[in-house]
């Protein structure tokens, strides 16, 4: 008679001998057979399309995984031979010997150790005829589609997709496949196809109908948009309504869908499904330079303050915390931005700012409070016009002056890059030009600057970067305008290896000073050691002058490497850099930041 086990832990013993004895799943070898002749490039496609390549490099070797994997490579195999002209290929993938097609459905092998696919990708085919027809006025066929062409599936499947867009971009919104008949003629090696076009009716905008869920009015989303309601449907314009309502950075999703349907006077409908985004955010940052100090920033912001898309942001930032630079420096700022005011692409924007300066040459205390507009004239050329008014007192070391300014700067904004923080590919630039006119005995002028970058990726691994940077101020002379408009050089923007606005020319009452013109360049080459970390080795150069025209001035030069390491904020930056030439430089400087220098 058997009797039940009492003892817990020989119990537990027994469970664990039986549980050892179950069919451990293992997957032992996976190899690929492929017929004499088989290109080296149609093997490298085989390998990297077949789900069970995928399923041994993840670990799943469950006999279920091997054998669903093997069932989904019939499939995903044959696509690769079609995309590659291969019509008459023969696929056989054994599992421990048996063909996985023939494995009933519910007789999965307790174990699979050896997977062997075989693969003869037979004869290359090539196009006979192909007739894509109707085309949209205008328009032809793509390139690799003429009789003799090799027959590559995606290449026919492309010039049928490119037949519809065409047609959508002729107002023909509801084009598509009417009929299609493809012949493989394995004799003649040879593939014809013939595919009818149906471009149905020319169609116009109907209403934008927003569906209900976001926080931000119906009225306003339809502005932003700016959906050209009874103009002729354009796929091109559409998407661009989609872009406005994501540039406001409101909704984390944006989604404009065709009706299925016309309405009764040949419009169609769009319907616009948004998710907002969490409307509050805030955000911190920290830089630390060994000759500037600590410098903190952060900001609190609201997306959809007054329920319209406004952004209202908040910022305030201490620099020169532990620094040689004359001591704190605080700003607080303040923003409101509303988008489509003046039409779907222009925005209008209030700032304010205030800000207590202290320079080894001089300390001010500024106000700064404008209102103005932005365009966005095409996917990467922004423009922006403000009315600012400008006080400020500004106290040097023998006397005290106070400013009062109406400036207008115009700004341009061309951005081409593929990332904000970890750019490696693409261009920017911006040009401002403000003439600023005195007010209360102040001087007037014309102050311009320029910001300039460009990267280019020479390997996997290699990024060059260069960024060129250049002001000049008119009009103004260097005791009579407000310190801040001049410019100077030196520290973690211009020139690392020398302190922080070094760089200056002989102020007119004796001492240093700004100056109304300025040049820099950065040349820096990126190498990814690791996917997380990388090393930068840079060079810098800065020329300063009394006069806007640079007829003489003074440079300096740095030069430095620096380390990079991969978070998801950006890279965490950190660099050592030397004087090379000039007289403002005085040992080793450290620079440690989030994102590249530029």
């Amino acid at each position: 008679m058997r009797q039940p086990l009492r003892d817990p832990l020989l119990a537990l013993f027994c469970v664990t001998l039986c549980v050892a004895a179950l069919p451990v799943a293992a997957l032992d070898s996976l190899d690929f057979r492929f017929a004499p002749g088989t290109s080296d490039a149609l093997q490298a496609s085989i390998r990297a399309a077949s789900a069970l390549t995928q399923a041994k490099a993840e670990n799943r070797t469950e006999p279920a995984d091997i054998t669903a994997a093997a069932l989904t490579d019939y499939r995903r195999l044959t696509e690769v031979l079609y995309d590659a002209g291969h019509y008459s290929g023969v696929i056989r993938i054994a599992l421990d010997g048996d063909e996985a097609a023939l494995i009933p459905p519910f007789a999965t092998p307790a174990t699979v150790r050896a997977v062997t696919v075989t693969l003869d990708p037979g004869p290359a085919f090539r196009f006979g005829g192909v007739e894509i027809a109707p085309l949209a006025p205008g328009t032809v066929l793509p390139p690799g589609l003429a009789p003799g062409d090799p027959a590559l599936a995606g290449q026919l499947s492309g010039g049928v997709t490119q037949a519809v867009t065409d047609w959508r971009a002729a107002s023909y919104a509801k084009a598509g496949v009417s009929a299609e008949t493809i012949t493989a003629d394995h004799a003649q090696r040879r593939l014809d196809a013939v595919v009818r076009i149906d471009p149905g009716p020319p169609v116009r905008f109907g209403r934008l109908i927003v569906t209900p869920g976001s926080a931000v009015i119906d009225k306003r989303i339809r502005a932003i948009a700016g959906l050209p309601e009874g103009a002729a449907f354009d796929p091109t314009k559409l998407a661009k309504s989609a872009d406005r309502l994501r540039r406001t950075g409101t909704f984390r999703s944006v989604a404009l869908t065709e009706a299925e349907g016309l309405n009764p006077d040949g419009s169609m409908d769009i319907t616009a499904t948004l998710v907002d985004e969490t409307p509050r955010r805030y955000g911190v940052g920290a830089e630390l330079s060994s000759f500037e100090g600590l410098a903190l920033s952060g900001f609190w912001m609201h997306r959809n303050a007054l329920g319209r898309a406004d952004r209202f942001r908040i910022g305030g930032e201490v620099t020169g915390l532990g620094g040689q630079t004359g001591g704190p420096d605080y700003e607080l700022t303040a923003r409101f931005d509303r988008p489509a005011v003046y039409g779907p692409d222009t925005a209008f924007f209030a700032d304010f700012s205030l800000s207590d300066i202290d320079d080894p040459l001089f300390t001010s205390r500024r106000l700064d409070a404008g209102i103005g507009a932005s365009r966005q004239i095409s996917d990467t050329l922004t423009g922006e016009l403000e009315i600012l008014y400008t006080a400020a007192r500004a106290e040097y070391r023998t006397f005290r002056r106070d400013f009062q300014y109406l400036q207008f700067p115009a700004s341009l904004i061309w951005d081409r890059r593929d990332a904000i923080l970890n750019p490696t590919k693409g261009s920017y630039a911006r040009t401002t030009l403000a003439p600023f006119a005195g007010l209360a005995g102040t001087e007037s002028g014309v102050r311009g600057q320029i910001d300039a970058r460009a990267y280019r990726r020479t390997s996997d691994r290699v990024v060059l970067a260069a960024r060129m940077q250049g002001g000049a101020l008119w009009g103004a002379s260097l005791d009579g305008v407000l310190p801040e408009f001049l410019f100077s050089s030196g520290g973690g923007g211009t020139v690392r290896g020398h302190p922080y606005q070094s760089l200056g020319v002989a102020a007119p009452g004796g001492g240093r000073s700004g100056g109304r013109g300025f040049a820099a360049l950065s040349l820096e080459a990126r190498v990814d050691i690791t996917p997380r970390i990388g090393l930068v080795g840079f060079t810098d150069m800065g020329f300063l002058s009394a006069d806007p025209d640079f007829s003489a001035g003074v440079t300096h030069v740095g030069a430095g490497l620096g380390l990079r390491y991969d978070t998801p904020l950006g890279p965490l930056r950190v660099d050592i850099a030397g004087p090379v030439s000039g007289s403002t430089g005085n040992g080793v400087q450290v620079y440690i930041g989030i994102g590249q220098a530029f």
